[in-house]
């Protein structure tokens, strides 16, 4: 089969027209190695692709004029039919009543002729909330200072943040990505490359909340965590250093002194979590045995195998697993913590929290999805006039055909796992939901390609899990958006993502409240977005100038914008131009969320990340000017409290 016809057949597009409108062609020999790189994907025979059934009146599925009728079909799940049926026509009337899931539909025609196809039962939207209009206070949680943190913000922070965000009206708090990094990498701390998205980051743990902890345990803790709290920055490797000590003592305090109740609910834990929380322990285990990334271990090891894993629980490493498996256990206990308070203080959302669109391909997800993700490509952003040469994220990501013939489970695990215990999350880069731009390792990010991912089947997905988990869906949807995408998308219940910073006609006039859809999240500025501060201030044209990087604008078009802000505030009867002006607008918008950055009402210049970087700037670094305790003294709360009167927890919709 030649190239072309292996890229129709996986869904590579290796021609299209760039936002630069320039015609791209792949590069053959990267064509091969995307090819090369993407497992064997289906044709199927009856029918267009994966089967999704959602939960309307009279669903209906069409058929391929393939078969010879009639045709037999039966939903199978967990080894046994669920349902099962015959059709003369070419078209499937699924019964109602079908269980929600993700099963496999066997079909075969008159003469014998059999296929299986993935198929979803999904509900007809995801979950949307139960409430008008509300607002959220986005943290990055890593920052927070306080006066008893051991360096950097953890889960009893966050209880504390939800506090404060219940006490100025706000309906939850949005966090930075939470997933676990590389323990033994702490200063590779970019929440958005994670090792697994499936597990939490023990840095966050409050080891001192821990009930097992003592101070006598780590009788210099105090000390340390005093020294650790000062400076503008997170000393990851140090505060590392001593959350793994500390982690390490109450560890060996929970296995000689623990309660039978305690000894249970850790029990309780690893069997609800199993198979792969004890896959993910032992995956930390080998890690540290063995150097290198994972595809260089023994063959043995090169798989995850329960068998081999069994072993590894049951050998001279078992304390070692347990221990990756207990500190989970805490991450969850001390997260699920935080959602059950603002559960009790009448927050409608509780925890926002964001899930990045890929993992290193040297973490766990790839090792334990080996079908399912794509080590050897690297999902990125073809060029644009921000980037001439395209981006590579350095992020593996999911495949069509592994998720086709993993029923899409792999997919849904990672969408549980990030709702378990949020009522909204993020999914960083939508679009690729629809399709990935993927570049293969060794090549620049011009030689890649377009790879189209099964759309519906992907939504279906999101909305089962949104609908199970009872957390909604926003879909971080900016760029260049395909026709169609967001219809397809509201229609299944995710929201879209609106930035004020972006939303602009092309001479510059930003779009009135109108503009905004209901269904959606609005912010004023994003993590890779200056500050507002940093914006009136013209902070980050000179930082990104003096890093050598194109800030996307010069002084006189930042003049032009300062002036286009003041115009549409005026149109909306507001005089001033502050940040509680820009929140009184944003406001006034349909859209049913707004975020509020603690950044910008502490008047923080510095944004938090500035892309294209990794050392020459503090990103993901950077802490709050003030602690925990202090930021309402900071906040000039009557102003916040006005500005998002209309949509506020105290007197609001």
């Amino acid at each position: 089969m030649d190239q072309l016809a292996q890229a129709r057949i996986k869904g590579v597009q290796s021609e299209f027209v760039d936002a630069l409108g320039k015609l791209r062609i792949t590069d053959p020999v990267a064509l091969k190695s995307i090819l090369d790189a993407l497992p064997e994907k289906r044709v199927y025979r009856f029918v267009s692709g994966p089967v999704v059934v959602r939960a309307l009146a009279n669903a209906r599925t069409e058929l391929a004029a393939t078969g010879v009728p009639p045709l037999r079909w039966a939903v199978g799940g967990h080894a046994k039919i669920i349902a099962q049926g015959e059709t003369r026509e070419p078209v499937i009337a699924w019964p109602a009543g079908l269980p929600l899931g993700y099963h496999r539909l066997t079909l075969t025609d008159a003469e014998g002729a059999t296929e299986e196809v993935p198929m979803i039962v999904a509900p007809e939207r995801a979950f949307g909330g139960d409430f008008g209009r509300g607002w959220l206070l986005a943290v990055q949680l890593y920052s927070v200072r306080s006066e008893r943190n051991w360096g950097i913000g953890d889960f009893t922070d966050l209880a504390g943040l939800v506090r404060l965000a219940r006490q100025i009206g706000a309906d939850g708090v949005g966090l930075n990505p939470l997933h676990v990094l590389f323990d033994d990498r702490p200063t590779d701390c970019s929440p958005y490359s994670p090792n697994s998205r499936l597990f939490l980051n023990p840095l966050y743990i409050d080891v001192e909340a821990i009930p097992e902890f003592s101070a006598a345990l780590l009788p210099d803790a105090a000390a340390v965590a005093a020294r650790l709290r000062e400076g503008d920055r997170v000393p990851y490797a140090d505060v590392a250093a001593l959350k793994w000590r500390g982690l390490r003592a109450v560890f060996d305090s929970f296995v000689t002194k623990a309660s039978d109740a305690r000894r249970k609910e850790f029990d309780a834990f690893r069997a609800e979590r199993a198979p792969l929380l004890s896959r993910f322990a032992c995956f930390e285990a080998l890690r540290h045995r063995f150097a290198g990334p994972w595809w260089e271990w023994p063959p043995e090891w090169r798989q995850p195998d329960e068998a081999k894993c069994a072993e590894l629980r049951n050998g001279p490493d078992k304390r070692e697993v347990e221990f990756v498996e207990f500190v989970q256990w805490i991450a969850d206990a001390q997260l699920r913590a935080a959602k059950a308070l603002a559960g009790e203080l009448g927050m409608r959302v509780g925890l926002y929290l964001d899930v990045a669109v890929g993992v290193q391909s040297n973490g766990f997800d790839a090792w334990n999805e080996q079908v399912a993700i794509s080590r050897h490509l690297a999902v990125g952003a073809p060029p644009d006039v921000l980037n001439t040469v395209g981006q590579d994220w350095g992020l593996a990501g999911f495949n069509a055909g592994g998720l086709e013939a993993k029923s899409f489970v792999p997919f849904a695990d990672m969408l549980a796992a990030s709702m378990r215990h949020a009522g909204a999350i993020r999914l960083d880069h939508v679009l690729g939901l629809k399709r990935l731009y993927l570049v293969p390792r060794g090549f620049r990010p011009d030689n890649g390609a377009y790879v189209q991912m099964p759309f519906e089947a992907l939504l279906a997905a999101v909305a089962r899990e949104s609908a199970a988990h009872k957390c909604i869906v926003i879909g971080e949807d900016l760029g260049t958006v395909p026709e169609g995408f967001r219809e397809t998308m509201q229609d299944f219940g995710i929201w879209s993502y609106l930035v004020m910073m972006f939303e602009r006609d092309d001479a510059g006039h930003f779009r009135n409240v109108d503009f905004y859809r209901p269904n959606a999240l609005v912010t004023l500025n994003t993590h890779d977005l200056s500050t507002y501060a940093g914006w009136r201030s013209f902070s980050d044209l000179k930082v990104k100038l003096s890093l050598g990087l194109d800030p996307g604008e010069n002084e006189e078009a930042r003049w032009h914008a300062l002036g286009m802000l003041d115009e549409i505030l005026r149109q909306n009867d507001i005089d001033a131009n502050d940040l509680y002006s820009v929140l009184a607008f944003l406001s006034r918008t349909p859209s049913r969320l707004l975020a509020v950055s603690l950044e910008d009402l502490l008047g923080v210049i510095d944004q938090p990340n500035i892309p294209g970087t990794i050392d020459e700037h503090p990103n993901w670094r950077q802490r709050l000017p003030v602690a925990l305790d202090k930021i309402v003294s900071k906040i000039d709360l009557a102003a916040l409290k006005a500005a998002t009167r209309e949509r506020s927890l105290i007197g609001g919709s």
